[in-house]
């Protein structure tokens, strides 16, 4: 090898040089830099778009279309904005719009069609027993139908599973229903009562010992909720009400299937009263 070429290689090699290359910076001309537009990642939201309140983008939107088809905002049938539009709306990406989409789509508020978009589906399509949508419907303007909707429910569920509850129920359960039933004499607060009223029937629903009725108890928990704090802000005598829950406890305590169910039975018949007084 001649010289020129070996000090041309050791060169190469000295940890100097080496260095030098890694700690090089690239050219500029040669990597241009991206427009800002470009830089940000489809789906990202804008840090400057109005927040929606909630866990997340998308779930608090979802929550806010839902709530709009319940009341009626945009009737069955009604083709929703497209995605720009809605993103513009509440200032959020298109990515948030989609994800609010899918969940109301699986919640049979909606459907969707490439070329034609979503559309709010019938009203007997809906799925009432999610929780989300059973919130909105309690909210919408026509409140009362929801309510005799719950009741109606009631009159169908509930005598039948006091009455099992008073033959299958535990100790742990029994204890369970009497503490829910001493809470709502004792609430403070319509907000205390209210949920004190929501266990003590749930309590009842898993002492029935009917596995179906377990979960169904707890997908209709919202909806019990607004019901009882309807009828407690409507009703007059507060202690009438709470001696109708007392006997119901009583029957389930001694066991007696046909007194819980007829108690049940006067319960209700007083909560249908105080919701047409309405």
């Amino acid at each position: 090898m001649r010289p020129s070429a070996r000090a041309a290689l050791d060169r190469f090699r000295k940890p100097a040089f080496l260095k030098s290359m890694r700690d090089a910076k690239p050219n500029k001309e040669r990597a241009p830099k991206k427009p800002a537009s470009a830089e940000r990642q489809p789906g990202v939201r804008r840090s400057d778009a109005a927040r929606i309140p909630g866990a997340s983008v998308h779930t608090s939107l979802a929550s806010e279309i839902g709530l709009r088809i319940v009341r009626g905002d945009y009737p069955p049938g009604t083709i929703l904005p497209n995605e720009a539009k809605w993103s513009e709306t509440f200032s959020v990406s298109r990515s948030a719009v989609r994800e609010a989409i899918k969940m109301l789509m699986a919640k049979s508020l909606l459907a969707s069609r490439p070329k034609i978009g979503s559309w709010v589906e019938p009203r007997e399509r809906w799925n009432l027993l999610d929780r989300d949508v059973l919130a909105w419907y309690a909210t919408s303007p026509d409140r009362e139908v929801f309510l005799k909707t719950v009741q109606e429910f009631r009159h169908i569920i509930e005598p039948e599973a006091t009455a099992f509850a008073a033959m299958r129920r535990t100790d742990e359960q029994m204890a369970e229903i009497s503490q829910a039933c001493r809470e709502m004499g004792e609430a403070a607060s319509l907000q205390e009562r209210t949920r004190a009223d929501t266990r003590f029937h749930l309590a009842i629903l898993r002492a029935s010992g009917n596995d179906l009725l377990v979960p169904l108890g707890v997908l209709i928990e919202s909806a019990f909720d607004h019901l009882f704090t309807f009828t407690t802000r409507a009703v007059d005598d507060l202690n009438h009400v709470q001696k109708l829950h007392e006997a119901i406890e009583k029957n389930i305590r001694l066991q007696r299937p046909d007194a819980a169910r007829a108690a049940v039975r006067k319960l209700l018949a007083n909560t249908d009263n105080v919701i047409k007084s309405r």
